[in-house]
C-alpha cells in the first residue's frame, strides 16, 4: 500500500510543485477549506521560479514557501538532488505536481510517491511538449468528441507513469482551446483532490502498471 492508515500516523503530508499560476494549487487549498474531513494537509509548496504568481496563495494560506531555480542546476539529475534536499527535512508522504514545468527525476525513495493531472486522457494527447492550451488545440484538431484528465503517477517518462484515475469531458461543436481548456479544468478540480483523498486514505495500491482501489 502506498500509506499507512491515517489512524496511525499523522495527518498526511502534501508538498505542492508549481511553476506559475497555481491554479492547481488554490484549488486544493480551497477543497481543503471546505472539506473539515480532509485527510491530507499541504505543507510545502516549491517553485522553480521564484516570481510564480502561485506563491501568494501558499504565503495566504500560512504554507512553507522553497523556489529551486532549474538554472542553477547543470543537469536534471541535479536539479532534483537539491529539491529533494529541500523538502526531506519536511518528510512529506506525497509529492503533487500542479503545473510544474521542469522535469523532476524519480528518486527511489518517493517512486509511487509523486503524482501528476494531465488535461488528456493519456495515452493520447501527452508527452514532452503537451501541456497547457496545446493540449486542447490538439484534441480540437484532431477531431475528438471526448477528452478529459487523467491522474498519474510520476516515472522518468514524460506523462507516462501508471494511470490512477480519469475523468471524461465532452467536446462540444463551437468549442476553442480556451471553452474546452475551462471544462476540462473543472473535471481537474474534482479529480485531484478526491485522488489524493484516497491516497491518504491508504485505499490506491500498484502492481505494476495498474493501479488498484480506484
Amino acid at each position: 500500500m502506498l500509506a499507512t492508515p491515517l489512524e496511525e500516523r499523522d495527518l498526511f503530508s502534501v508538498s505542492v510543485f508549481i511553476s506559475g499560476g497555481g491554479t492547481t494549487l488554490k484549488n486544493l487549498i480551497e477543497y481543503r477549506r471546505a472539506n473539515e474531513a480532509c485527510p491530507w494537509e499541504i505543507t510545502s509548496v516549491v517553485s522553480n521560479k521564484a516570481d510564480a504568481g502561485g506563491l501568494a496563495f501558499a504565503q495566504e494560506a500560512g504554507i512553507e514557501t522553497f523556489v529551486v531555480d532549474h538554472r542553477a542546476s547543470d543537469s536534471t539529475a541535479d536539479f532534483s538532488a537539491a529539491i529533494y534536499d529541500v523538502i526531506r527535512p519536511s518528510t512529506p508522504d506525497l509529492l503533487v505536481m500542479g503545473g510544474f514545468l521542469r522535469r523532476l527525476a524519480v528518486s527511489k525513495e518517493f517512486e509511487n510517491r509523486i503524482i501528476n493531472i494531465h488535461p488528456s486522457l493519456i495515452p493520447s494527447f501527452c508527452g514532452k511538449g503537451n501541456y497547457g492550451l496545446r493540449v486542447h488545440q490538439a484534441v480540437l484538431d484532431y477531431g475528438c468528441k471526448l477528452t478529459g484528465c487523467t491522474v498519474h503517477f510520476v516515472d522518468d517518462e514524460y506523462d507516462h507513469g501508471p494511470i490512477i484515475a480519469q475523468r471524461s469531458v465532452a467536446v462540444v461543436d463551437g468549442d476553442d482551446a480556451q471553452t474546452l481548456a475551462a471544462r476540462v479544468f473543472a473535471a481537474e478540480c474534482e479529480l485531484y483532490p478526491e485522488v489524493i483523498d484516497r491516497i491518504a486514505g491508504g485505499k490506491i495500491s500498484v502492481e505494476g502498471r495498474v493501479v488498484l482501489g480506484r
